[in-house]
């Protein structure tokens, strides 16, 4: 029977349509809670700055004096630090020494940077054209009360933790971690762990690969070890890790052949079939089951099909699974330094490198070519899209460029 592969954004919102949302939840130190996803939309209780205060080292004056007088010598009343306010109000024709973050004392709405002053003992003259407010923080500057700090389904990181803090939260409510067990199948494959080798025998690179790709703090991940080909056994394994977990990623035997039971097993357990191709190279023979709101994702066995379609399509889903917003990998458009010819009917992906030369970046195709070439993972920046429709590239062409976290900041 011939099957019509699924575009990958199709296979995303077909798939993101039949989540249901995650509502589990637990409490953490905000220092604990990077990578983990909100459980609920935090508002901000105060503002910040609650106070104005110095951008910054300087001194502080009222500007209409300097406005009727530019030549005017202002008497240096005190000295403000963060900290330690100067806790008098300054007179017009008075100056206030202050340091960064200190409080802006009353009577003072303009700060000048000391090396645009002229200080002679206790007295300071401004050397520059002075604007009104200048090099102050404003009330409620970084965030006003009532403001949304951190939405409801954000992937937290560090920044996050920052904001949080400064808005005077300690603990906050996230949600629980997503179970996922991985699988690889094959009665080729041995653990790298294994001291003897047979001919015919190859390590296994998929489950080691995915337990690494996917080691993120809002999953809890499981190695349910390598399966042989056969269908009862598999689908007895599919089953158990149904069982304990949220999802179950397998990889190998998701073709037609002989040997590939993966789709046969999804039905077993139960499974409606969702996805069972897609349109893409590498990555075409991978087939998707849900059972209630569990899912099931056999990817091919290549490694390097394995690892592209983990990074386009299960990544994003296993965090909208894990209670998070939607968040679809970031691609930027990069011209192609390359020349390509494809078949058109399904888009490509290939490993590129990112080249810097004086007139800009372009993209260069890393490695060689197969789903199956592992070495063509390292050492790229990240992966190029050729779309379907396309059969040839030139040089020049802007393309989409899905970038790995190592060129990311």
């Amino acid at each position: 029977m011939s099957i019509t592969p699924t575009k990958l954004e199709i296979a995303r919102d077909l798939l993101k349509k039949s989540i249901v949302e995650k509502d589990k939840k637990t409490q953490s130190l905000i220092h604990k809670a990077q990578e983990r996803i909100n459980y609920k939309t935090i508002k901000s209780r105060l503002n910040l700055p609650s106070t104005a205060n110095s951008a910054v080292d300087g001194y502080g004056i009222l500007h209409q004096t300097f406005l009727n007088n530019p030549e005017t010598e202002f008497e240096i009343a005190g000295i403000a630090k963060a900290g330690h306010p100067y806790k008098k109000k300054i007179l017009p024709h008075q100056a206030i020494e202050i340091y960064t973050g200190a409080i802006m004392p009353e009577g003072v709405d303009t700060i000048v940077m000391h090396e645009k002053c002229k200080r002679s003992n206790n007295r300071v003259i401004i050397n520059e054209k002075v604007k009104q407010n200048q090099n102050m923080r404003p009330i409620g500057e970084n965030l006003k009360r009532g403001e949304v700090v951190v939405k409801k389904g954000k992937l937290l990181n560090a920044a996050d933790i920052g904001q949080l803090a400064a808005s005077g939260n300690n603990e906050i409510d996230i949600y629980e971690k997503l179970n996922v067990s991985v699988i690889s199948t094959g009665d080729e494959l041995i653990s790298s762990k294994a001291n003897k080798r047979l001919r015919g025998q190859i390590y296994d690179s998929n489950k080691p690969m995915l337990l690494s790709l996917l080691d993120h703090k809002f999953l809890n991940i499981h190695d349910f070890g390598i399966v042989k080909d056969n269908r009862n056994e598999l689908a007895r394994k599919f089953a158990d890790a149904l069982s304990k977990n949220d999802v179950v990623i397998s990889s190998g035997g998701a073709s037609d052949g002989i040997e590939d039971h993966t789709q046969n097993a999804i039905r077993d357990v139960g499974a409606e079939c969702l996805v069972w191709q897609l349109a893409m190279k590498p990555g075409k023979p991978m087939a998707i089951g849900r059972k209630k709101n569990k899912f099931i994702f056999c990817l091919p066995g290549n490694p390097v099909a394995a690892f592209v379609c983990s990074k386009l399509l299960i990544k994003p889903l296993l965090i909208k699974l894990a209670g998070g917003v939607d968040l679809e990998p970031l691609v930027v458009k990069i011209p192609s330094g390359f020349e390509h010819r494809k078949r058109k009917g399904r888009a490509e992906y290939l490993r590129a490198k990112i080249i810097s030369k004086d007139n800009g970046d372009f993209l260069k195709i890393h490695g060689r070519k197969g789903a199956g070439v592992i070495s063509s993972l390292t050492g790229a920046d990240g992966i190029v899209e050729i779309p379907m429709d396309y059969e040839t590239v030139k040089v020049g062409e802007l393309l989409k460029f899905y970038p790995f976290e190592h060129r990311c900041l």
